[in-house]
């Protein structure tokens, strides 16, 4: 580029004679002319196009500080950016907003927005809640990212004591990190089964046993191996606590508070066992044990450590609050109204089996389910009427509010899918690069990134080098602008 007073660029006002608000400039962005005029520009002088009204007079140092090139005879301005985001983005000088086009990467649009100098506050809620989303969805792969390489690094500042408790956690957290750690996860997963089928079998009578006192108690075998997991489950939590980095997070989890109701009951069973009697009479601490037996049950929730499907679907469920509550607000209405209209049509029959209206709700709910069982049901031929006008409301009531939740669950299952895929694909970008970056081996150089990424909240500005379409800007601690050719499909 030439300097001002060259004279291949004589068009340029150096002198500023031309008012901006009748001046006409034409931009060209990835090959799209657009032309303005001054006066919708200055609506919003801080942004890009208004300061090109205004460079003119600054010279050619000041024209080539806004655009990528400038023809001077046509007072034509080139950009080599996404032309689509840029149609998007002028709409703020003629309506006030911006609307994302269905199609363009939240993320990249958020660039061209701060490249052209426009403020985030112009874009429309809908597409700040997509961004938002995007965002989100970043945040969870450079955390994944982070783990994995947590995981790879070997800082040998640190102590014994803390690299056996890593070793320890990746080898009872994490079964995909080797042969030895997968195989402890299906003992664990075995144990859970194992100690749920005697849970159930020990009730069968014909296995059970009769004691000196003439009660029936589980057989001492079932007894033996119910023991031998509760040991398991023992020792696995000590071991995940001891090892935990954050005990006081470990120890609040859902998850591990599912582990302490699985453990807890057998400990305090066998304590009122051989202590209690001295404290209160046989047959209280007989009831209070078989109360405490029964919360074995919470085992069979330890399956959902196991399983990325049960998972899944306590996420989705945590995610369709709101349609659950609808499909329990209509039911209750549902269930109020039936009920008082099949107790009133009733009452006229001398059998009649709905003595009160919060007895007949029994029969509205087994009815709006479709479950019914039979042991209330109407005997006059409005009560038949109001009973399948009932169930016809139940299966519509139900209906509606399934479809969202099922929406919610297969969206959250894909997408945790894209997420894992997303990290995978960055750390072999990120391995392939420190490969080519150093012939001695990617491994040391994934361990140094590892460390580089303890020292603050972003991972290392080498990372950057990565021009892939799903390339985190959270890894880099600069800004990175995709140009039109880079922009995500």
């Amino acid at each position: 580029y030439k300097m001002a007073g060259d004279s291949r660029f004589p068009d340029v006002d150096t002198d500023g004679s031309e008012k901006s608000e009748e001046m006409e400039i034409v931009v060209n962005v990835g090959g799209v002319r657009q032309v303005f005029y001054g006066d919708n520009l200055n609506q919003y002088p801080e942004t890009r196009l208004a300061e090109l009204v205004n460079c003119l007079s600054g010279g050619y140092d000041s024209i080539f500080s806004l655009c990528d090139d400038y023809d001077p005879g046509k007072r034509e301005f080139y950009f080599d950016r996404d032309p689509d985001a840029f149609k998007c983005i002028i709409d703020v000088y003629y309506f006030g907003e911006i609307h994302m086009k269905k199609g363009i990467c939240p993320i990249c649009f958020k660039n061209e927005m701060e490249f052209w100098k426009v403020d985030l506050k112009f874009l429309d809620d809908c597409c700040k809640a997509h961004l938002s989303e995007k965002k989100e969805e970043l945040e969870e792969i450079a955390r994944r990212v982070q783990l994995i390489l947590d995981d790879l690094g070997v800082d040998a500042s640190e102590s014994r004591w803390k690299r056996c408790q890593k070793c320890i956690w990746k080898f009872l957290e994490k079964p995909e990190s080797s042969y030895p750690a997968r195989v402890i996860a299906v003992l664990s997963f075995l144990f859970i089964l194992i100690s749920s089928v005697v849970m159930c079998v020990g009730t069968i009578p014909d296995l059970q046993v009769v004691d000196a006192e003439g009660n029936r108690m589980e057989h001492p075998t079932l007894d033996s191996i119910e023991t031998a997991c509760i040991g398991w489950f023992t020792m696995e939590y000590v071991l995940r606590l001891i090892s935990s980095p954050n005990k006081l997070h470990f120890a609040l989890s859902f998850m591990n508070i599912v582990d302490v109701l699985a453990i807890l009951p057998f400990y305090v069973s066998l304590t009122l066992t051989h202590l209690g009697a001295k404290l209160m009479e046989l047959s209280n601490v007989q009831q209070a044990v078989q109360a405490l037996r029964i919360m074995r049950i919470a085992r069979i929730f330890k399956l959902a450590r196991h399983s990325s499907g049960l998972q899944t679907l306590t996420y989705a469920l945590k995610r369709s609050f709101k349609e659950l509550g609808l499909l329990l607000m209509y039911l209750a209405v549902g269930i109020f109204v039936f009920s008082a209209l099949g107790y009133t049509m009733e009452q006229s029959h001398p059998e009649t089996l709905f003595k009160s209206i919060p007895q007949s709700f029994w029969w509205a709910i087994i009815t709006m389910t479709t479950v019914g069982y039979g042991d209330i049901y109407p005997k006059t031929t409005l009560g038949k009427l109001n009973a399948a006008i009932s169930f016809l409301c139940g299966v519509i009531a139900i209906a509606l509010p399934i479809h969202p939740i099922i929406n919610n669950f297969v969206r959250y299952y894909n997408k945790q899918r894209v997420l894992e895929t997303a990290a995978k694909h960055e750390l072999e970008l990120m391995e392939l690069n420190s490969a080519e970056g150093k012939a001695t081996g990617s491994r040391t150089e994934l361990d140094d990134l590892s460390r580089e990424g303890k020292e603050g909240p972003f991972y290392s500005s080498r990372i950057k080098v990565s021009h892939s379409d799903t390339f985190i800007h959270l890894l880099s601690e600069e800004k990175h602008y995709r140009t039109r050719l880079q922009s995500c499909k």
